[in-house]
């Protein structure tokens, strides 16, 4: 592991399929070139469900999942926008966003975001609450090679980054279906229960790139310290 860390300090690192349980990536300094990249083997999905857990003190917009394929930049995408204080979700062109979250600063939140190509109908889960569902887009799959950018936002197949749209802070167990999750699963992933990994990207069997300074470490875990009181 100490090799690992030393690799991801000094550039690129090809890490094929490895169990990230109790892991987490850390991105520690905006840039415009650190990321995580996964390269999806299906090239059509007509519904998609990605949950993640996130922590980050950022005042301004950044990405926090980003799916690109040569037809379109942003064919999936979940996105903080500061300006309006939305989470957004973008499929293609299309855009919609669930406003009323506490995205607190330095503290972890479990998001979970969905999309149905036959309805149309989005829909984000923040921190065990569920949106209202909203229609995005319908009558079309996401199609091509898809490229999934964590860190960054795609301006372009694959690149073509902001640096200020990149993500500082920390992420952990990052799943994909390529079916929309059932409430209670979506709950379960909340409350770290026991869940359905992602058939399309499982944090637990995950085959990633890693450029530029992103860490991999141990999750941390705030110590419950318990008052002992000594004496009469």
């Amino acid at each position: 592991m100490k090799l690992l860390f030393l690799l991801v300090l000094l550039g690129t690192v090809t890490a094929k399929v490895q169990d990230l349980s109790g892991k987490m990536f850390t991105f520690p300094q905006q840039t415009n070139s650190a990321h995580v990249k996964m390269s999806l083997a299906n090239q059509c999905y007509q519904a998609v469900t990605v949950c993640h857990r996130s922590v980050t003190d950022l005042k301004r917009d950044h990405a926090l999942f980003s799916v690109s394929t040569p037809s379109h930049d942003n064919s999936f995408l979940v996105f903080w926008n500061n300006g309006v204080q939305e989470m957004q979700t973008y499929v293609k062109t299309a855009v919609v966003g669930y406003g009323g979250w506490d995205y607190k600063s330095n503290k972890w939140h479990s998001i979970c975001t969905t999309w149905d190509s036959v309805t149309g109908l989005g829909q984000m889960w923040f921190d065990g609450v569920p949106s209202i569902r909203k229609f995005i887009r319908s009558g079309e799959s996401i199609t091509g090679q898809a490229i999934v950018i964590l860190g960054q936002e795609q301006d372009k197949h694959g690149g073509g980054f902001d640096i200020n749209q990149s993500f500082v802070g920390m992420m952990s167990d990052v799943h994909m279906w390529d079916y929309i999750l059932s409430p209670c699963e979506i709950q379960n992933y909340m409350e770290n229960l026991h869940f359905t990994p992602g058939n399309v990207l499982n944090w637990n069997a995950l085959d990633f790139d890693i450029s530029g300074h992103v860490l991999i470490e141990n999750k941390t875990v705030v110590c419950q310290l318990q008052n002992i009181r000594v004496g009469a």
